[in-house]
């Protein structure tokens, strides 16, 4: 499940990487501004992306997940394949609107699949597993993308990797199973056949969203995590969008060799770094969500740092050496902060909680960051020239310190949150076996 999951996550975000690899040649293909960049690579996604994820997320806490990721699947295939017929700037902007909404079913649905099949202690270790996916996408999309521009255009590029979408949406029917649909183990239907290991079985009926909304926001550490996620994506996805351009204008990159070394630090240094703190929060930190907490504000707070000293390099190699560690520091928080998610909210809204964190992190992150940057980058253009980009994206680095505080201060509420959850999901799941039992009784 975690290997089908994991591809399908890689193809996901592998359409993003190569949109920011292909931005200078669409920009001279089409006569677009960076600040039009900025607008199809950010909020004209993150809108349709995070308000479409909403509803998507709902049916998932009550629906067939493996469904969703199947039909989600084949609609944002499409989707992208589409981008390489447009040939004006809203027609890309409608089609990339119709990405996002495919888009949007793929990671809810799977973070609420790997809840159910892995306890607490093993979450922090399969969920790093499953985020492989984000730096398989480096690995493979960086090389893939930036060869295939080279080849075949930024046009054929989006073509071929719409495509594998459709045999990936069969693979996700066929072959994964949805723990719901299998026949009770035990009396009263407490817990699920198989492998199906969740703590409580306090997914009875579907909650209300207003109930949805106060579990949620009464939960001081998910909205210290809902804020620091926003925080850091607004700045993150600003300089990550951006990156490659940063470095084919500043020193003069073809995007060929620009795809290899970004695959092979954001790959396997994004590979080693994710399976790395999945593993050691795991081993040395499980049942304690608190000091996992502290070492992601700590590592944050790092990232920040090496990403300012990159951009303050007239060095290229000395660049891509501070990127290389701070995308390995960087990626082993993936694990542990969603397992953390997971482990603070109840069964029955563990996909919409994910939901509900891209929807704030995208619009305000995905939608606003590579706008601010593409606009900040126009406004001192005066200035710097064609290394107007460079100060605009080193303007964002402190960014991460924000978020890495709020990681902190959840460092410190998440245990007291912790036991009010798993409180009341015992109080569901008892309340669940009795009525289940008083109903055989009568019958």
């Amino acid at each position: 499940m975690l290997g089908v999951l994991l591809i399908i996550q890689a193809f996901n975000y592998m359409d993003g990487l190569a949109l920011g690899l292909v931005l200078q040649n669409i920009k001279v293909d089409l006569g677009l501004t960076d600040t039009q960049l900025g607008l199809l690579t950010g909020i004209a996604f993150a809108l349709f992306y995070s308000v479409m994820g909403i509803p998507i997320a709902r049916w998932a806490d009550r629906g067939n997940r493996v469904l969703i990721i199947s039909i989600t699947t084949a609609l944002w295939s499409v989707a992208v394949a589409l981008c390489g017929v447009a040939s004006n700037f809203i027609q890309l902007l409608v089609i990339r609107a119709g990405v996002a909404v495919g888009e949007a079913g793929c990671i809810p649905p799977a973070h609420s699949l790997i809840a159910d099949y892995f306890t607490r202690a093993e979450r922090p270790r399969a969920v790093g597993l499953y985020m492989l996916g984000a730096p398989l996408a480096s690995l493979v999309g960086y090389l893939v993308a930036g060869w295939l521009n080279q080849i075949y255009g930024w046009r054929g590029l989006f073509v071929l990797l719409g495509l594998p979408g459709l045999v990936l949406s069969a693979l996700a029917w066929f072959t994964l199973k949805e723990p719901r649909l299998e026949r009770p183990a035990s009396h009263g239907g407490a817990t699920l056949a198989g492998t199906y290991k969740s703590e409580t079985m306090s997914a009875t009926a579907q909650p209300r969203v207003k109930e949805v909304i106060v579990t949620l926001w009464t939960n001081a550490t998910f909205r210290h995590l809902l804020l620091s996620f926003s925080i850091v994506y607004f700045f993150g996805y600003g300089i990550v969008q951006w990156q490659p351009a940063f470095f084919i204008r500043s020193y003069g990159m073809e995007t060929g060799p620009l795809g290899t070394l970004f695959a092979l630090i954001f790959g396997l240094g994004g590979i080693f770094g994710t399976y790395m703190g999945g593993v050691l929060a795991s081993r040395y930190a499980a049942y304690n969500e608190g000091l996992q907490l502290k070492v992601m504000a700590i590592a944050n707070v790092a990232y920040g740092i090496l990403l300012a000293l990159i951009y303050l390099s007239s060095n290229r190699h000395v660049a891509f050496a501070l990127l290389i560690v701070a995308t390995i520091g960087g990626a082993a928080t993936n694990g542990p902060l969603f397992a953390t998610i997971q482990t603070l909210i109840p069964q029955r809204m563990r996909a919409i909680s994910i939901a509900v964190i891209y929807l704030f992190a995208n619009l305000i992150g995905m939608g606003l960051g590579p706008l601010a940057a593409g606009a900040l980058s126009d406004a001192l253009r005066p200035l710097f020239g064609e290394e107007s980009l460079r100060y605009a994206l080193l303007v964002l680095c402190p960014g991460y310190l924000w978020g890495g505080w709020h990681l902190w201060c959840g460092s410190k509420t998440v245990a007291r949150d912790f036991e009010v959850t798993h409180a009341e999901s015992q109080i569901i799941a008892r309340a669940r076996i009795i009525e289940t039992e008083g109903t055989s009784t009568t019958a």
